[in-house]
């Protein structure tokens, strides 16, 4: 993994369903309120109200506890967007954490640690906690038998929202909970300048930051001068989000944007998409909501004009996950991987 490097110490989870809500703080969250409970912490920070600093090559554990047993899994998102699963992993594969008591990762007596690398920037530690073992099949696997971490294959922090919603969404509301703790990744050596990291709920975001555009959101964009600075994040569909940061040196400002408010959009047309492929049975979901199977080579589905989310599932392939921009009637051809 980019983050974390497992070194071994010879060398050196009642009722229906609900819907998961997609958050930029903690990338995915029960929206009921469940009795279960868990809390993940690094380090350096045991309150999870800060932001601690690491420079690469540092040691790292990482804590998490819950109010009921539960299987613990553990993901960092890196700076660059890109996730490692963290547990359960090649030399720690027991994820249960029993009630009330805290779990660290790597044990005192466990023959490896955590060491921190690159890229520099923000990175977020998200723990999912269920009463009952996941199926992260279609989230992660191992590439080759000396991988010490799965592969996570979501491509960046969205990503892995949506392959875990579809995960936890058949469970019952009061058996998932999840977590997130923050640290920031400095060079080995003192740094002049800041970093901000800008988080949102939505895609498709624009940062600009004192009237320079940045570029996207869930980000880390390093090297910034330190100083206090206007920012705007802009988004399809939503008002603009207006603040002033102060980029510090040598740390991370963390910045997370939650859109709620969507601007009326102007009357669309709708369209029909020929979604075609050779996987029978294969699930389909539109935007996170399931829009039906593949049967007889194909399935048709309404959409509004604009960008759309499109993910295909199938037992023994890989998750299969692109955006479209429909603008007229057509066909959608996808051919998954093993």
């Amino acid at each position: 993994m980019n983050k974390l490097l497992l070194i071994p110490a010879a060398m050196l989870l009642s009722t229906a369903a609900a819907a998961p809500k997609i958050s930029a703080q903690s990338i995915i969250v029960n929206p009921t309120q469940p009795d279960l409970s868990v809390s993940v912490r690094v380090d350096k920070d045991t309150s999870g109200s800060q932001n601690p600093a690491y420079r690469v090559g540092d040691k790292i554990s990482i804590s998490t506890s819950v109010n009921r047993d539960a299987y613990v899994y553990l993901f960092n998102v890196n700076p660059d967007g890109s996730v490692d699963q963290i547990l359960p992993n090649r030399l720690s594969t027991d994820n249960l954490v029993k009630a009330n008591t805290t779990k660290v990762f790597p044990a005192a007596d466990d023959k490896f640690n955590y060491t921190v690398a690159g890229p520099i920037g923000q990175n977020k530690v998200l723990a999912l906690a269920s009463l009952t073992p996941l199926d992260l099949d279609d989230v992660s696997d191992f590439k080759t038998a000396q991988d010490q971490f799965a592969t996570v294959n979501a491509k960046n922090q969205a990503g892995l929202a949506q392959a875990l919603s579809i995960v936890v969404n058949p469970l019952p509301q009061n058996s998932w909970v999840t977590d997130t703790a923050f640290y920031t990744v400095a060079g080995r050596t003192p740094i002049s300048t800041g970093s901000l990291f800008v988080g949102t709920n939505v895609a498709n975001a624009t940062v600009i930051l004192n009237g320079q555009r940045l570029g996207g959101a869930n980000v880390t964009y390093s090297n910034l001068r330190a100083g206090t600075y206007p920012v705007r994040v802009q988004a399809p569909g939503f008002r603009d989000y207006t603040t002033t940061v102060t980029v510090r040196s040598g740390s991370t400002t963390n910045l997370n944007v939650e859109f709620a408010q969507a601007v009326t959009p102007a009357p669309s047309n709708r369209y029909t998409v020929s979604i075609r492929s050779t996987v029978a049975g294969a699930r389909v979901f539109v935007d996170g909501q399931e829009a039906g199977t593949i049967r007889n080579g194909g399935l048709d589905v309404s959409v509004e004009g604009g960008n759309h989310e499109i993910v295909m599932i199938a037992a023994g392939y890989r998750t299969f996950v692109s955006n479209y921009n429909v603008t007229k009637n057509g066909q959608i051809t996808i051919t998954p991987t093993r």
